[in-house]
């Protein structure tokens, strides 16, 4: 019983967090792309002007930004569930 109040409270708060993590983590990926490679925008799989170590880079590391963000974000809002309602979102 108590594992189903954590996962019904964590349901709505969770996919709110997941949408906040993508943009967050875009916003993170941006910056780190515009100090690292030192170009405005990141490349495109289909940008015919990049190389492909260029676009694999852009690609690895938003994936790891992006995993990294939203591990935080769901880990966060757990402990927020188990905070108002006592229970952990299994």
């Amino acid at each position: 019983m108590s594992n189903r109040i954590g996962k019904a409270a964590y349901k709505p708060i969770g996919v709110l967090l997941g949408l906040a993590a993508g943009t967050v983590a875009g916003v993170i990926f941006r910056q780190v792309w515009r100090v690292t490679a030192g170009d405005g925008e990141a490349p495109s799989a289909t940008d015919e002007e990049r190389r492909w170590g260029e676009i694999l880079a852009a690609a690895a590391l938003q994936g790891a930004i992006f995993a990294v963000v939203r591990a935080a974000v769901d880990r966060g809002g757990a402990m927020g569930v188990r905070k108002l309602t006592g229970h952990w979102p299994d």
